[in-house]
């Protein structure tokens, strides 16, 4: 005849090793609910560079800081939903808990909008620098506010980068130039 105390110090231990279960499958599913901070960077990248409007005359920069995601650069007024498009699918991404959106909405100013087509010209239509227009979103990126022309993007060499803000000097009308094009 079983006794009691036997019958319970089983069923102890039977619960005891289903709570032991539950709980390495739980931690199993959180460890890959979060994703590392090279998933999430990669994943802002292509969601990023996939939003329909964002082109030539914009800039988009991200910073991953663990589950925190900060929004940063530039978009022209014609182009301002990508700002709260870019925050909304970024938001969407597995593991992002928080996005900071300080993305800049340009002024409208039709003057800004003479130097970026006098400024994409001068620039692309350089033979040595017409391949950095090639594909959806180009490598290069013009921001240009109250005449102050900025150079955003990558390169493959200094040549390049030199010869842009050159290129970019040499547009009628700009108050200055700032070459940030980063050599990759």
């Amino acid at each position: 005849m079983r006794t009691f105390k036997g019958t319970a110090a089983r069923l102890f231990s039977a619960a005891l090793i289903v709570a032991s279960l539950m709980f390495v499958i739980s931690s199993a599913r959180a460890a890959s609910v979060s994703p590392s901070v090279s998933t999430i960077e990669s994943q802002v990248h292509r969601k990023l560079i996939s939003l329909p409007w964002y082109g030539v005359f914009d800039n988009l920069e991200y910073q991953v800081n663990g589950t925190e995601v900060i929004l940063n650069g530039q978009v022209v007024s014609e182009h301002d939903r990508t700002k709260y498009d870019a925050e909304s699918l970024v938001r969407r991404i597995p593991g992002v808990t928080n996005v900071v959106n300080n993305i800049q909405v340009l002024p409208v100013s039709g003057f800004d909008n003479q130097i970026r087509r006098a400024a994409f010209r001068t620039i692309f239509s350089r033979s040595d620098l017409g391949r950095y227009t090639m594909g959806a979103i180009p490598q290069v990126h013009i921001i240009v506010n109250n005449g102050h022309l900025t150079l955003e993007g990558v390169v493959i060499n200094q040549m390049d980068k030199t010869i842009a803000g050159m290129a970019a000097n040499s547009v009628p009308g700009v108050f200055s130039v700032t070459n940030n094009l980063r050599i990759d």
